[in-house]
């Protein structure tokens, strides 16, 4: 890779997307905090039985948009509604391009009138970077990285506490009950001296909160609430078991970005650096074609066609008009096989041949995984993010399938492992190509 190349030149250079995703050597998205303050099982467990706290201080990027153009620019790039937006608000802003494919989607948040941040994975920030920097809007733009390419202290801390205990040890260091905050609206309350506002979306499916204040308290802060918590059975989550905060909630963390072909999209991608996350992401799985294109995805198919509003004209309006009334595919949770899962474990014993290791609790191996399902001989879907639940006792996907195989209790085949004996990627070991059966449901919480 280049110094200072735009991501442009870097796919021009290696001639293909695909070749440049799947042979990155980004392995999954990182989380740098403690692997595990407790085990990951317990830690698991806590965001159902009592209180988990989850430390995102790190690994998140967030920018600031500030300026009289801000909900003008907000119109423009989501396909949410803005019509009654404002402060102490929040949504889960989708970002698609001309052709109606995401590029991603972030928390946005409404700290005061004209004032946003979105939070998230980079991909969405930068977009609406972009568009704020090229598009003439009256819109400053404040960056504040992730930790991972950000030499300076963080502006916020940012602490998720989710579980049945945790509004009792959110009053505790409050000093006596919490405003009320209804569903994606903020509010405030202190933890001791320290004010911080707080975000309802219950990211873990469980009571609680996402909060944030000034960096510089975010360690007294914590001290609090692990004093607070002491006998409400509350514990820290480490770096293994957050990504399967995910798998659970119904959430999956990221799509390809629908960037990375068009001449519409050329002047974002010579905007991006080749070092971007966009850049440096892992493509992983079974799924494989060499059309960047094949792994775009809509909203409908990640679950947010509810989010889409035709009230305004934003990008890729058009082409979602048109899509509208097509099929689409269905997010739903694939419950996987245990005597499957146990004969990809048992073969790491084996002298010879053995198949795609599965690391506990999340076993992707790849910024951005995805393995085919099947039925028969039929590709019916895409799994993503597997992971192993101790609340279940076994392992779950999240999957965008096709509606007619979507149905609830339906039988299919995971292909787990990467053909030709796996990608170059370092979190790739040799091995072979094995099927994984799986049942299709509507809840995670459905046991086989």
């Amino acid at each position: 890779m280049t110094e200072g190349a735009s991501l442009e030149e870097h796919i021009n250079q290696i001639g293909n997307p695909v070749d440049m995703l799947r042979n990155s050597p980004l392995g999954p998205f990182p989380f740098p905090v403690e692997p595990e303050y407790s085990n990951w099982r317990d830690e698991q467990r806590a965001w159902r039985e009592t209180a988990a706290m989850q430390d995102m201080s790190y690994h998140m990027t967030e920018f600031f948009f500030e300026g009289p153009d801000v909900y003008k620019l907000l119109s423009k790039v989501g396909v949410n509604s803005f019509a009654k937006f404002g402060p102490m608000q929040a949504k889960q802003l989708v970002c698609i391009n001309n052709n109606g494919y995401m590029i991603g989607d972030a928390i946005l948040c409404c700290h005061a009138e004209h004032k946003i941040s979105i939070v998230g994975m980079p991909v969405v920030p930068n977009w609406v970077a972009y568009n704020a920097e090229t598009g003439g809007y009256d819109v400053e733009v404040t960056r504040d990285e992730s930790s991972f390419t950000n030499p300076n202290e963080r502006i916020l801390f940012r602490f998720q506490l989710q579980g049945p205990t945790a509004q009792k040890i959110l009053e505790c260091a409050n000093g006596g009950p919490l405003p009320e905050i209804k569903f994606f609206k903020m509010g405030k309350f202190k933890i001791g001296e320290y004010e911080v506002t707080a975000l309802n979306h219950r990211m873990s499916g469980a009571p609680g909160f996402e909060f944030w204040g000034p960096k510089k308290y975010g360690d007294a802060v914590k001290e609090i609430l692990i004093e607070a918590g002491a006998n409400l059975g509350l514990r820290q989550m480490g770096a293994r078991v957050y990504p399967s905060t995910a798998v659970e909630s119904g959430w999956i963390p990221a799509a390809v970005p629908a960037i990375y072909t068009g001449e519409d999209m050329k002047s974002y991608r010579e905007w991006l650096p080749a070092r971007s996350f966009e850049g440096l992401a892992s493509l992983g799985g079974s799924y494989v074609s060499n059309n960047i294109e094949d792994y775009y995805v809509t909203p409908w198919d990640m679950g947010y066609g509810s989010f889409i509003k035709f009230d305004h004209d934003f990008i890729g309006a058009e082409a979602l008009r048109k899509m509208e009334n097509e099929p689409h595919k269905k997010k739903v949770w694939l419950s996987w096989n245990k005597d499957d899962v146990l004969k990809v474990c048992a073969s790491q014993f084996n002298d010879g041949d053995r198949f795609k290791y599965m690391e506990m609790p999340s076993a992707h191996y790849a910024t951005l995984p995805f393995d085919s399902v099947m039925i028969g001989d039929k590709l019916v879907g895409l799994s993503t993010y597997p992971a192993y639940s101790a609340n279940l006792g076994g392992w779950i996907s999240l999957a965008m399938m096709d509606q007619a195989s979507a149905e609830p209790g339906a039988d299919v085949t995971i292909i787990w492992g990467e053909e030709d004996g796996g990608t170059n990627k370092p979190t790739v070991e040799r091995h072979i190509q094995t099927t994984i059966r799986a049942t299709v449901r509507e809840k995670p919480y459905t046991k086989s």
